[in-house]
């Protein structure tokens, strides 16, 4: 791994930033900077402040994302600060290129109050066709995403929270067709109800499972606890877990499920807990980079599917196979917000890409290198924003 690290800090020495800008025409005579600039400019500036929706159309808003960090929540770094956080953004903006030919551009913030982080983000937001909020720590991302949904007409999608959920639920959606379980008949435990657990809570009800454990550190989310929790998260998603307001224990639990899902610590599942779940247990163990079970060991006890967030094993839940498609769709129909069902419909994309025949124990998934998925997420994505009447647009126009 040092060898790894190493090679990276030389590429990014040699490189000085890993995106840059480009001309997209000829700037070579005056001709060509008439039209680019002065005096041509002028036109299609009094064509957008006569129809302001036309900047969809005289510029590169509606295939350009604002990538927003205040660097606070960092990989597995933590708080390093914005600057810190910046090449994990340009990073991000290489995949959103790379994977969805949609242009993003880095944007670290020196502020963690969430007015401030709200107020900047609305001012900025003329500029770009989506916000994607990168590596903010919970609970305020919760928050902030939630106010500029609100108050923006243009998607914002918090990846940390969203991305994970979607794949995951892609995955699930395979796993349960493997082992023949239905969600409404199943029972899921969740450990770790921070920002990415919270929404794999959300969409996995809304899949139709019935019954959700969520963990946090503490124990088990009960209802009819919720005076009790000062984290507003945890009020709101006690709400909608644990059905019968169990007092329940986490090996309890995990002997009532079908289902595990980890977005929490290290080691946290045993052997002896797989082999307690029900008939062909699911587990998607995403604590990174050791997990909250090792595959291995997962398999050794019994688990039907297993999913890691690591490369180095099957089943890899990636958000990079959602959030470029997400963006690519809701773009091409200058979508006003990301709905849950725009979520769902990415979801069910993704799963739709292992056929029948392919399905197996180790290939619930696709790669985050098939060239189908961003294609197939975005017309999911689009297709729903129409039906639930918040796209402006109803042809696809990405370039």
């Amino acid at each position: 791994m040092s060898d790894l690290y190493e090679e990276a800090l030389k590429l990014h020495s040699e490189l000085k930033g890993k995106i840059s800008t480009e001309l997209k025409t000829n700037l070579e005579s005056k001709e060509d900077l008439s039209l680019v600039y002065s005096p041509g400019v002028a036109e299609p500036c009094r064509k957008i402040a006569q129809e302001k929706k036309d900047v969809y159309k005289y510029t590169w808003k509606g295939n350009t994302v604002a990538v927003v960090s205040d660097g606070t929540a960092v990989l597995g770094l933590g708080d390093i600060g914005p600057e810190a956080a910046l090449p994990v953004m340009e990073g991000k903006c290489c995949l959103f290129k790379r994977f969805g030919k949609v242009n993003a551009i880095p944007i670290v913030i020196d502020a963690k109050d969430p007015d401030e982080i709200v107020d900047f983000v609305k001012k900025l937001s003329p500029g770009f066709g989506g916000i994607n909020l990168e590596d903010i720590s919970a609970p305020r991302c919760i928050e902030i995403e939630r106010r500029l949904k609100e108050e923006l007409d243009i998607p914002v999608f918090h990846d940390d929270q969203h991305g994970t959920a979607i794949v995951t639920t892609a995955g699930l959606i395979n796993a349960l067709k493997l082992v023949n379980k239905k969600p409404e008949e199943c029972t899921a435990v969740v450990s770790g109800v921070g920002s990415a657990g919270s929404s794999i809570i959300h969409m996995i009800r809304d899949l139709g499972i019935k019954n959700i454990y969520g963990f946090n550190s503490k124990g088990v989310l009960n209802r009819n606890e919720v005076d009790k929790y000062t984290n507003p998260l945890y009020k709101e998603l006690a709400q909608i877990t644990n059905n019968d307001g169990e007092d329940i224990t986490f090996e309890a639990a995990m002997a009532k499920a079908d289902i595990f899902i980890g977005v929490s610590v290290p080691n946290k599942v045993s052997k002896d807990m797989v082999k307690s779940m029900k008939r062909d247990p699911i587990i998607f163990a995403m604590a990174n980079p050791e997990p909250e079970i090792a595959y291995d060991d997962a398999k050794e006890a019994g688990a039907k599917v297993v999913g890691t967030g690591r490369s180095d094993y099957p089943n890899q839940v990636n958000n990079v196979l959602a959030f470029p498609g997400l963006f690519k769709g809701a773009l091409s129909v200058h979508a006003t917000k990301i709905t849950e069902e725009m979520k769902l419909a990415a979801a069910y994309a993704i799963s739709d890409l292992v056929s029948e025949e392919e399905l197996n124990e180790d290939y619930v998934i696709p790669s985050p290198f098939d060239d189908r998925v961003a294609e197939a997420v975005s017309k999911g994505v689009s297709q729903k924003a129409v039906e639930q009447g918040v796209a402006k647009k109803i042809v696809s126009n990405n370039k």
